[in-house]
């Protein structure tokens, strides 16, 4: 079973760690100066927070697998479908480590697909397995949300 990922820019971490533990009604899962996630099952969903120099708003979304075969029958699908995929493969993010691929749908929201094989000791990785690309996605993924937030910004606003 799937379970839905959010993650959030933040500019002010402390506040809303309290904003979303009370949202909640429940402290995160983990909790760094500088990252914060909640695992909850009611509703099942990876909600995770960050100050990392993103502009403050959503992040990203995704799906986190239970196993390597669901989130492959992912990547398959995705791939038969023809959408325009970055396979990433095993690496290290978010005080984890993963293996996923990321898409960005027509708006330019990226959409991380993963699973998730065991914690890492810092938010970019441990040594070889750490992510080369800006944490959490990769340049190729950005880079659309960058295009789709300048043609909106021009668009949008008429």
């Amino acid at each position: 079973m799937k379970r839905f990922h959010v993650h959030v820019s933040v500019a002010d971490i402390a506040q809303s760690t309290r904003f979303y533990s009370a949202l909640f009604g429940a402290q995160p899962s983990v909790e760094k100066p500088d990252y914060a996630k909640w695992m909850l099952d009611d509703p099942r969903v990876n909600f995770a927070i960050s100050k990392r120099g993103h502009e403050p708003g959503v992040n990203h979304l995704g799906f986190q697998t239970e196993s390597e075969a669901e989130l492959d029958t992912m990547r398959l699908h995705h791939a038969a479908a023809e959408l325009s995929l970055d396979h990433e493969g095993a690496t290290s993010c978010c005080y984890a480590k993963s293996t996923k691929h990321w898409l960005a749908d027509p708006q330019g929201v990226a959409w991380e697909m993963y699973h998730t094989m065991g914690e890492a000791q810092t938010y970019n990785g441990d040594g070889e397995s750490a992510s080369s690309t800006a944490c959490c996605a990769p340049a190729a993924i950005v880079e659309k949300q960058t295009e789709k937030k300048a043609a909106c910004s021009t668009t949008c606003a008429a």
